[in-house]
């Protein structure tokens, strides 16, 4: 596979790094001041680049992870350049061609790569248009960018493809570009069909798992008992005989089989298992899970810190949410090749650049022989099994030779050894005055980390058990205003003594990282139930208990909004207080006796700033109310002092599709010319928060403890 890059490919790929060490100060705090990511790659053909044939394509560091973020940042790119959406190819996440944007995390593809296209587009537009000008001797002020060419007042014409030539884009991104008024919008807010569905609806090469090359063989890993079981001895003659296997790879205590087929691979794999022997060591559990997580070793952080002490708390609640897993539908999946000394991985990956450098680390080879390719993976929004999948594919390609090899995981692999989304604590107190105002507030959360993806090679679960292996990098807290487990555990409320508290704490018992929404899910969980306790306390309505303590007006419309289209139980969060604002509105049918909860209708009112693809972000939206009503009924990981025992999806189950609301209605508060706010994770919070709402108005008890589970029901119901 030719690697080889041209100056303007490898200036495209590295500007961020040239930026760093090669430009003066002052083009150094030029760079700081540009929109987006522009920051990292201030070049604008890093982004955009017309070719001599007319094509024009649009670059990005952010990876297509179901969101829908390829047609958006399309949409973006072709407004700014006056173009049919048609008319643009976008190329995600690759090591050898785009902008290195770290993770496709925390919402912020369209905050950071959307607002560096549309600032670039704009740019190249206004270029394109100046060449124009100068080709025909006019002012550019009497020049039109439409449909791919520029026109003059008196008729003379010339395509972008004409205009553009040389390294005409290859030019500094300007901090403010001049970009088209929002009133004479033709593509951006409008509803366009996303562009990753055909294939997916057709069978085609929509994910990784969906990728053949020639010559491919099929690879399947075999995993110890726990994380620490140690491999004491293993017989492979019996397994290299079988039919089909071309080889089975030992590195230390990691060990696979590499067969012709994918069948005789997962055959290959289950007797490769059976002839392996392991020195057993159980996972370092204990019965009481919360018990556990409070008497564990914390940094302690207080990040707010405004509080008096009053001399009576009117409430005082402690909310719980177990261990809990990305559950993809898909096993995680890669595929690699090692040809002539360079590496190749397509991967799934949410951090292409990251990926590389931890697979470098872990297999000594410089970054210029590593390449990284994003392609979908079948669910995530996280950090799951992709990354380490990606680096058995690494070691099993280099152990091959020149063949590509493809490795899937099974779903007990999935299941049992994928990071989960840590176990957390969330103990809220507060004080009413006589008007039934909050006057005090005190939350302190329990939180391990929600940031273990790679950039070290520690961090991929292959490297544990290598002849050398790499240890877990020590985890950091994510520092706010984004922050990991204390993300959201700010209200957004007016109160005039507020004290939050972060225990962070840095060895957690099972492997956790990141799971869509961080903290933000639990804590914001925490404090809207905990609102709709204190209204109850203030004999207030929940509403207008919340508008009361709101001053935002933007999070007052959401709030109005979902509420005003009917209320049972509500709930209200601006993601990480500050991407999108999202209020849920919530109804449900509680069975006492059996404990099943049945969500009728459930309205949204949702303000993600200026609104590029509106059916994206309703799809974001109703994705997110499912995602958050099958962690918060069903979801918990189950565990012995032995094992994971949540191996399938009857030891983990999931919301099925007979559990679905009846209805989910999402409004969208459209912000033309504002800046993009993060939409991806906006519902997970306030879903969960809603429905324990919903259930305490059905029934009359509150339920803190995550998930709201039948059995929880009918205990707290009896």
């Amino acid at each position: 596979m030719d690697l080889r890059l041209s100056r303007r490919e490898f200036l495209a790929t590295c500007s961020g790094l040239v930026v760093g060490f090669a430009l003066s100060g002052r083009a150094i705090a030029q760079a700081a001041a540009l929109p987006g990511s522009l920051k990292q790659a201030p070049r604008i053909d890093s982004w955009i680049r017309v070719a001599p044939d007319g094509t024009i394509t649009v670059f990005t560091g952010k990876a297509e992870l179901g969101q829908g973020v390829k047609t958006a940042l399309i949409q973006i790119a072709a407004e700014e350049l006056a173009v049919a959406p048609q008319r643009i190819t976008l190329v995600t996440a690759d090591t050898a061609r785009t902008p290195n944007e770290a993770y496709t995390a925390g919402s912020q593809s369209m905050m950071n790569s959307g607002t560096a296209i549309l600032h670039a587009a704009a740019q190249a537009r206004e270029t394109i248009v100046g060449l124009a000008a100068a080709k025909f001797g006019v002012n550019a002020d009497s020049c039109l960018a439409q449909n791919g060419e520029v026109g003059t007042r008196d008729g003379r014409k010339a395509s972008y493809a004409e205009l553009v030539t040389g390294e005409s884009l290859h030019i500094d991104a300007k901090p403010q570009s001049k970009l088209r008024d929002p009133k004479t919008r033709t593509v951006m807010g409008k509803p366009m069909h996303r562009v990753d569905i055909p294939a997916k609806l057709t069978g085609g090469v929509a994910y990784v798992h969906d990728l053949r090359l020639p010559g491919m063989l099929h690879a399947r890993v075999v995993r110890p008992p726990t994380y620490a079981s140690k491999l004491r001895g293993i017989d492979p003659a019996g397994v290299e005989s079988m039919p089909g296997v071309v080889k089975v790879v030992r590195n230390g205590g990691y060990l696979a089989v590499v067969a012709q087929n994918e069948f005789q691979a997962i055959r290959a794999m289950r007797e490769l298992n059976r002839a392996a022997t392991w020195d057993h060591r159980p996972l370092e559990v204990q019965p009481d899970l919360y018990a556990q997580v409070l008497g564990l070793p914390r940094e302690d952080y207080v990040i707010r810190d405004s509080a008096q002490s009053p001399t009576a708390w009117t409430r005082e609640a402690t909310y719980r949410r177990p261990y809990q897993m990305h559950g993809s539908i898909g096993p995680s999946c890669a595929v690699a090749q090692y040809s002539d000394g360079q590496l190749t991985v397509w991967t799934h990956s949410q951090g292409v650049y990251p990926l590389r450098g931890a697979l470098c680390e872990m297999l000594k080879l410089p970054p210029e022989r590593v390449r990284c390719i994003h392609m979908e993976g079948a669910g995530c929004y996280g950090h799951n099994g992709a990354d380490d999948v990606a680096a058995d594919a690494a070691l099993i390609a280099i152990a091959v030779g020149s063949s590509p090899v493809r490795v899937q995981w099974m779903r007990e692999q999935e299941h049992a050894f994928e990071p989960y989304g840590p176990a957390m604590i969330g103990s809220i107190r507060a004080a009413l005055d006589a008007q039934g105002t909050i006057t005090d507030w005190h939350y302190e959360v329990w939180s391990g980390t929600h940031t273990a993806r790679p950039g070290k090679a520690g961090n991929l679960l292959p490297a544990w058990y290598l002849e050398e292996p790499f240890a877990l990098p020590k985890p950091q807290p994510i520092p706010q205003p984004e922050g990991g487990g204390d993300r959201n555990s700010i209200p957004l409320y007016s109160i005039p003594a507020l004290r939050v508290v972060h225990h962070f704490i840095p060895r957690m018992p099972l492997r956790v990282s990141a799971l869509r929404g961080l903290g933000a899910y639990v804590n914001v969980f925490a404090i809207e139930s905990f609102m709709d306790e204190l209204a109850l306390a203030a004999k207030a309505d929940p509403v207008a208990f919340r508008l009361k303590h709101l001053t935002d007006p933007r999070a007052q419309a959401v709030l109005r909004t979902a509420a005003e289209r009917f209320g049972c139980g509500v709930a209200f969060a601006r993601y990480k207080n500050l991407g999108a604002y999202a209020a849920i509105a919530m109804e449900a049918r509680v069975d006492r006796d059996s404990g099943r909860v049945d969500v009728g209708r459930v309205v949204c009112a949702v303000d993600s700033g200026d609104a590029v693809n509106p059916d994206g972000i309703r799809n974001q939206m109703e994705g997110g109310i499912v995602q958050s009503l099958s962690w918060s009924l069903y979801e918990s990981v189950a565990f012995d002092a032995e094992r994971i025992v949540s191996r399938d999806w009857n030891s983990y189950p999931i919301l099925r599709f007979t559990s679905l609301p009846r209805s989910v209605e999402v409004h969208i508060i459209e912000r033309p010319g504002t800046p993009f706010l993060g939409t991806g994770e906006a519902a997970q919070g306030p879903t969960a928060a809603a429905l324990a709402n919903t259930i305490a108005n059905a029934t009359g008890v509150r339920l803190r403890d995550l998930p709201l589970s039948p059995r929880r029901i009918t205990m707290a119901a009896a």
